[in-house]
């Protein structure tokens, strides 16, 4: 009998499947927590007040990653940093100004797209009480858990799923199962499979921003277009923490733009 061993294919769809649901249920019980918290509250207040939902936020973020460093070694074998990819070396100086130019750049561009008068988005930033708290989840926690979801899972387990139908099949059992044996011990993709999976996720990472821009598509196709930028860099460094030094980046300068725009963010009523 062939020794499969373990393989070096992670993260797959199921590894995906798991860290979204790990999210969502770490949603559930930060929402929970809010409600049980605020219970002299109507539920339907607490669940509308922004700080408490961004709190939740926050609170979802944080179980889902750190639940994750425990679990995910034992599925994988390996440290979750290794087994994700991390890399922390990658991330250089040179990265962080790819994603200053990026970040103005699309904000160039996108003073050319016609916006709907109120962005869901601005009314957040609208708000004086929160804006120094949303400027540090945007900047920090909010791109690292996006590169995780996004790049650490969804693009490799994506990528593997279109190479191992591409596995060649052969009329002997056998070989066939050599073949698999061989595939999953390798860690190297296709340039199919890295094409495919950096379209697909940048759709889905588009479109779950796709609310907070109205449903401006050509915002939204301007979205998608970054996180192919994020894509690439991912693919080209190895490394997670090399794209989320440049998302992180890109973020920044929203809110450098916003703080200059606003002086200081003292008169959010401009936005």
């Amino acid at each position: 009998m062939i020794d499969r061993g373990p393989t070096s294919r992670i993260p797959n769809l199921l590894h995906f499947l798991f860290f979204l649901g790990l999210t969502v249920f770490a949603f559930l019980l930060s929402e929970a927590a809010i409600l049980a918290l605020t219970h002299n509250t109507q539920p339907t207040v607490a669940l509308a007040n922004q700080k408490l939902q961004l709190l939740a936020e926050l609170s979802t973020y944080l179980i889902a990653l750190s639940a994750s460093f425990f679990i995910f070694p034992v599925f994988w074998q390996r440290p979750f940093l290794i087994g994700l990819q991390w890399n922390p070396a990658k991330a250089t100086a040179r990265l962080a100004g790819l994603g200053l130019l990026v970040g103005f750049a699309a904000q160039a561009l996108s003073v050319l797209i016609p916006h709907p008068k109120d962005l869901p988005i601005e009314d957040l930033l609208k708000n004086p009480r929160l804006i120094w708290f949303i400027a540090a989840f945007g900047i920090l926690l909010g791109p690292l858990f996006e590169e995780v979801l996004f790049r650490g899972f969804l693009l490799p387990a994506i990528a593997i799923a279109v190479d191992y139908l591409r596995i060649p099949r052969h009329p002997d059992p056998r070989v066939s199962l050599e073949n698999l044996i061989a595939w999953r011990s390798s860690s190297t993709f296709s340039t199919l499979a890295l094409t495919i999976s950096s379209i697909v996720t940048s759709l889905l990472f588009a479109a779950l921003h796709a609310p907070q821009l109205a449903f401006t598509w050509p915002a939204v196709a301007l979205l998608a277009s970054v996180s192919l930028i994020l894509s690439v860099v991912r693919i080209r460094t190895a490394s997670v923490a090399a794209s989320t030094l440049v998302h992180s980046c890109y973020n920044l300068t929203i809110f450098i733009s916003l703080f200059a725009a606003t002086n200081g963010f003292r008169h959010l009523d401009m936005v």
